[in-house]
């Protein structure tokens, strides 16, 4: 990891040197994750989009697109082969007819959990040659990262029936 030198205690961290910090260790450690995925067929945007969903529920195309990083013609294709895979379904929206929002399958639900599977595996092989002091850094640190991903971002307030 890039961050490998001596930082000053957390506390102490002004926001803005934790977030370089972070934005260049989560850069090694997501080249990391990426080496972990089996060949599947699911480029990342694809699969980081069913995740979207799952987390979220049906969404919209507009805050599926914002949420991934692309341009919503380019979301609409990769929903298209999603939904053609069998991975997603559209619906018409509940509160609004007219709007349609995007809908993880069980086949999607599945093809997300042995994805998962083939990594925490590969994972655990890399977490065994680590210390116990750096294993305990790092479960001590799950429940902050769940927070940090948690933090709701600008495209996660487009109301499901609006926009």
């Amino acid at each position: 990891m890039e961050n490998s030198g001596e930082t000053p205690p957390a506390e102490t961290l002004p926001t803005e040197t934790l977030a370089d910090l972070l934005a260049a260790d989560l850069t090694a450690v997501f080249g990391l994750f990426r080496s972990l995925s089996a060949p599947s067929g699911l480029s990342m945007t694809a699969a980081a989009t069913l995740s979207t969903i799952e987390r979220n529920g049906p969404s919209r195309l507009t805050m599926l697109a914002a949420r991934e990083g692309v341009t919503q013609p380019a979301m609409t294709q990769l929903i298209s082969r999603l939904e053609d895979g069998g991975l997603v379904r559209r619906g018409a929206d509940p509160a609004d007819g007219r709007v349609v929002l995007v809908g993880l399958t069980d086949a999607g639900r599945n093809a997300l959990a042995q994805r998962r599977a083939h990594r925490a595996d590969k994972l655990a092989v890399i977490l065994a040659q680590l210390t116990p002091g750096h294993r305990a850094a790092l479960a001590a640190a799950l429940p902050a990262l769940a927070a940090l991903a948690a933090v709701p971002r600008d495209e996660d307030i487009i109301p499901a029936t609006r926009g």
